[in-house]
């Protein structure tokens, strides 16, 4: 029986869509230190044929077409309708991600691997998951960190009990940006605890700092608390000119998890270590991704990463906003009213 192979392209050809290191150098990042990049993911993978790709910069396109030796799109919606694609890769700025998503649901195109954070409003996240539910598409999230085998495994010790009793959790990181760098930490909270947030006390940090992405976004971070499912509490601590490392500390009544990157270190009060190393070299976590959606497309099983709850760590970050400007009162989820429309003005 012949195996069959998935028609790709992406939209949004810089810095993480396309491997562009010109874009990479606007945002003062190297693409090396990526954890991988839509088109290095889908051309290396052999049931993937990468077929085209859109943006609208034309140096971008032109960048792309000599790396990738295919065609480029200046309008990602001449793309989708000439190329009959499988899976389209979304790696635009946030603000453009429901209404791509939506646009290649209605295509009848079978799986959206999309950037994060999902969407600029929680609203715009129930959309985008609507369209998804009704035309039948996988819509999956790049938080990278679902998808490292070390985290799951991380989650897999901590549902199992060998932490104990988990008593708190930490998060810090440096140059705040709640939206584009915490997306990557609360989700893999998400992940490993297997708990929701119930609550958000918070408070932003308005030093002002620039965003890499240029003067239209603003996406501060902050200080605060969550309260997750069961009543563990987590701090956190990503202020917008923190020099601090990246650090997930889940904290039990038999030991803590120290993580962050891609090592796991594990620290027992009986005095017991145990240390698990990176294992990027094997693959990237976009490489592991790719990976799982060619499994879900060939009907597989079940995709192990529901976009619900990408949404719910989108919905985490703008509690973060709202209870900032409730002075930092206790903010519940989910998020009734007007919140579910406040703008992360995220890029």
């Amino acid at each position: 029986m012949n195996t069959p192979t998935y028609r790709a392209g992406i939209i949004g050809l810089g810095f993480i869509g396309a491997a562009d290191q010109v874009s990479g150098d606007a945002l003062g990042q190297q693409v090396g230190n990526l954890d991988g990049t839509h088109l290095e993911a889908l051309a290396g993978n052999p049931r993937i044929r990468l077929v085209a790709g859109s943006s609208r910069d034309p140096g971008r396109r032109s960048r792309f077409e000599e790396r990738a030796g295919v065609p480029g799109y200046a309008d990602w919606r001449e793309m989708i309708a000439a190329e009959a694609l499988d899976l389209v890769s979304v790696a635009t700025y946030t603000p453009a991600h429901e209404e791509i998503t939506a646009a290649c649901a209605r295509a009848g195109i079978r799986a959206i691997y999309c950037e994060k954070p999902m969407a600029s409003r929680v609203s715009e996240g129930d959309r985008m998951l609507q369209a998804c539910r009704e035309s039948g598409s996988l819509l999956a999230i790049n938080h990278n960190r679902r998808f490292h085998p070390n985290y799951r495994r991380l989650r897999d010790l901590i549902g199992d009990g060998g932490l104990g009793e988990l008593t708190s959790v930490n998060l810090q990181w440096s140059s705040g940006r709640l939206g584009n760098v915490g997306t990557h930490l609360l989700d893999a909270l998400r992940m490993v605890t297997g708990r929701r947030v119930e609550a958000v006390s918070g408070t932003l940090d308005l030093a002002g700092k620039p965003d890499c992405r240029g003067p239209a976004f603003q996406d501060p971070g902050g200080w605060g608390l969550m309260r997750l499912e069961g009543g563990v509490v987590v701090t956190v601590d990503a202020s917008d000119y923190a020099r601090v490392p990246m650090s997930l500390s889940l904290n039990g009544s038999e030991g803590r998890a120290l993580t962050g990157g891609d090592d796991v270190r594990l620290e027992y009060w009986d005095g017991r270590q145990e240390q698990w190393p990176s294992r990027r070299t094997e693959a990237t976590g976009m490489d592991r991704a790719v990976q799982e959606i060619v499994a879900w497309l060939d009907g597989r099983g079940p995709f192990a990463y529901d976009a619900e709850e990408a949404l719910h760590v989108l919905e985490s970050i703008v509690a973060f906003h709202a209870s900032h400007d409730r002075s930092g009162a206790w903010t519940e989820l989910p998020l009734q009213g007007k919140d579910r429309d406040r703008l992360l003005n995220s890029g």
